[in-house]
């Protein structure tokens, strides 16, 4: 259980510092000249050949679907006392935190559906999102981390991919990569006709963003995305008037346009003991985002504390994504 609870601790941790503004330390740029190489497994969190034990939770399905998910991590480098720009890799510290939090709360809610690809790569560290670290290396260090996920997905495409449909997943620092990734490879192009659907979670996307990739508004729609930002009820971030407000906002439990959901209708929480909890949520759709109240699960104590649910975007409705990701596959086979 210590472990447990320290792996959700460490999961806090890490979003919510995503939303600190106290001073970081930094560094001038230095351009990352080193690719990687994505033939070597070590440097996948999740590859069909090597599945890490973080995801043994999750129910083995009877039959996976003939599908691929792509799963693209939120930032992971977020300390105050890291000058660097960008992740390392290598770092023992930061492959088990992107396991133990990412991959085990927010991938595992595809995983098993499909073949599931889920690269490591060299993050921007979370200061790089701040105004005044952009233009000293906030900018670049973004374009590395892309640069990682572009050849990431190529090596996948090479390799693995052979005309099979895609799921395309992604929360936070990740959204950013995964929207420019939709841009480049599947927007106005062939591979636009294997896009099964694309989750971006955690980043607030505005209408204008695709021109050809269209915001799904039915459960069972293909071919489009679905977005959402989450948010405890009746409270909005500081800054929600400038990156929030307009933007477009996916219901995660009835995936249409429904304004308001009950404890009934919720499938299921992931917990960090192992456990789904349904009927623990309800939320509410405002302008741009969603609100949620307290899950009701054991010991919510500390969640009572947190207005921003940023951390808990995709677990807080993990059986809700994982039974809509069902839906559409089945929806774009039926329809191939």
């Amino acid at each position: 259980m210590k472990k447990k609870v320290n792996s959700l601790v460490l999961l806090i941790s890490i979003f919510l510092l995503q939303s600190c503004s106290k001073r970081y330390l930094s560094s001038v740029y230095q351009p990352i000249s080193t690719p990687l190489d994505y033939t070597d497994l070590e440097n996948w969190a999740v590859y069909p050949q090597n599945t890490p034990s973080q995801l043994d939770f999750v129910k083995p399905e009877n039959k996976p679907y003939d599908v691929d998910v792509f799963y693209i991590h939120p930032t992971i480098t977020t300390s105050r006392k890291n000058s660097a720009w960008n992740g390392n890799v290598s770092d023992e510290n930061y492959r088990q935190a992107t396991l133990n939090t990412a991959i085990k709360y927010q991938c595992s809610a595809w995983y098993g559906l499909g073949r599931t690809f889920a690269p490591f790569y060299r993050d921007a560290h979370i200061r790089s999102f701040q105004e005044q670290f952009k233009p000293v290396g906030g900018d670049d260090a973004l374009r590395s981390a892309y640069k990682d996920i572009k050849a990431a997905f190529k090596h996948y495409l090479k390799y693995e991919n052979k005309g099979r449909p895609i799921v395309l997943v992604s929360h936070s620092q990740g959204t950013l990569h995964a929207g420019q990734l939709l841009k480049d490879f599947f927007e106005d192009q062939p591979l636009q006709k294997q896009l099964v659907a694309a989750y971006l979670v955690g980043i607030a996307i505005k209408t204008e963003y695709f021109e050809n990739i269209p915001f799904m508004t039915s459960p069972d729609e293909t071919g489009g995305f679905v977005t959402w930002n989450t948010y405890k009820r009746n409270h909005l971030p500081d800054d929600y008037e400038k990156w929030y407000k307009g933007s477009l906002v996916t219901n995660p439990i009835t995936w249409d346009d429904q304004k308001a959901t009950s404890y009934e209708q919720h499938k299921g929480l992931a917990y960090y003991d192992g456990m789904i909890y349904p009927n623990s949520l309800s939320i509410e759709m405002i302008d741009g985002m969603v609100w949620a109240k307290t899950p009701k699960v054991p010991k919510r104590f500390w969640f009572s504390f947190i207005k921003d649910y940023h951390f808990a975007d995709i677990t807080i409705f993990w059986k809700d994504i994982r039974e809509n990701t069902r839906m559409r596959i089945e929806a774009f086979l039926a329809k191939s």
